[in-house]
């Protein structure tokens, strides 16, 4: 099984993809894809980084700081930006900062959270890192963005997206919480728990209904040309994208399609589909916004002390039922397993 040190390093474009355009790409893009899947792969192998528990700040009050590689790949690079300062030319630079901030006005005003750690953390962003890097990452310390491919072919920078920003944050909330291990059905949990709370920054930033978000994962990352609305469809996993370099989306909706494979850490990446399905069908049938019930309850299965770090998709649902129950009634107790039920996790 691997080390639940490991999801301190999950990154939001999955190794598939990569490999897809390794494969269907044209030179630079599969030079641009190695390089950055060999980069991934080293991650997993270290030894993870461990945020600075020091200057922590106090409830409702943030910290950001925002570093620039300058196209290397030494962290955190050189200091552009710190807490109260003025925007400048950069817009990655300026992206990242306004986006960290973003969510945590979420946390904090949605959840009373105090940063990712619940005791103010300082947030740490480094942008432009490595040459034509086609990732985003957590590590345990900072949140790293690379540029893209650089020409607008496949991806554009990855701090243009609001929720891959918040996805990646969210997996340090899930690290100082539940910690589930980055490995088949727990592994797929904390990635969906990334996309689901990704949505919800978005979603809450825009002050959209669950009705009127689009439920896209990373819309805006794909280049113009790419024949694809993001990275994945929370709605309708399977159908985010159908592209002539990256493939069409693997993902399954469902237990039926679940995908059985050594890759991908077990398919974190891919089953992932399932879980954010079963949390679309619920905001859809609670309606209003999705943060009030839906995110209430996720949220609260999150920092369960009861969900362990290797649940597998079941033992979430039931804990995501017996929260409906206790914060709310019976009938958005029956809306929350109908959403499972749905997906084939509860029968």
């Amino acid at each position: 099984m691997m080390d639940i040190r490991c999801s301190r390093f999950a990154s939001v474009i999955p190794p598939y993809l990569l490999e897809r355009i390794m494969e269907k790409g044209n030179e630079h893009q599969r030079l641009f894809a190695r390089h950055t899947l060999t980069h991934v792969h080293n991650l997993m192998g270290r030894t993870p980084a461990v945020a600075q528990q020091s200057h922590a700040q106090p409830p409702g009050k943030i910290k950001r700081t925002i570093y620039d590689a300058r196209n290397s790949m030494n962290l955190p690079g050189v200091k552009v930006r710190q807490e109260g300062q003025s925007s400048g030319k950069d817009v990655a630079v300026d992206e990242a900062y306004d986006y960290l901030g973003v969510t945590y006005d979420f946390y904090w005003r949605v959840f009373k959270r105090n940063s990712l750690d619940a005791k103010g953390l300082p947030l740490v962003g480094t942008v432009h890192y490595g040459s034509a890097y086609q990732n985003a990452f957590w590590d345990g310390e900072r949140m790293v963005f690379g540029d893209g491919d650089g020409d607008g072919e496949i991806f554009n920078r990855f701090t243009i997206a609001l929720d891959v920003v918040a996805h990646e944050l969210t997996h340090g909330v899930t690290e100082h919480e539940a910690n589930l291990i980055y490995f088949e059905q727990a592994g797929s949990l904390n990635e969906s728990l990334s996309d689901v709370f990704g949505s919800l920054v978005k979603q809450y930033h825009m002050q959209q209904t669950a009705q009127q978000a689009d439920w896209f994962i990373g819309a805006g990352l794909l280049a113009d040309g790419v024949q694809g609305k993001g990275l994945r469809s929370m709605s309708a996993p399977g159908t985010a994208y159908d592209d002539p370099v990256l493939g069409k989306d693997p993902q399954p909706a469902d237990m039926a399609n679940f995908v059985h494979t050594r890759q991908d850490n077990g398919g974190v990446h891919l089953n992932s589909g399932i879980p954010n399905r079963a949390f679309y069908l619920t905001a859809i049938a609670l309606g209003g916004n999705a943060w009030e019930k839906a995110g209430t309850i996720w949220y609260a299965t999150l920092t369960d002390k009861k969900l362990l770090q290797n649940a597998s998709f079941a033992d979430f649902a039931r804990l995501t039922v017996s929260h409906a129950l206790e914060q709310f009634d019976a009938e958005t107790g029956e809306v929350v397993e109908n959403a499972w039920r749905q997906v084939g996790v509860l029968t």
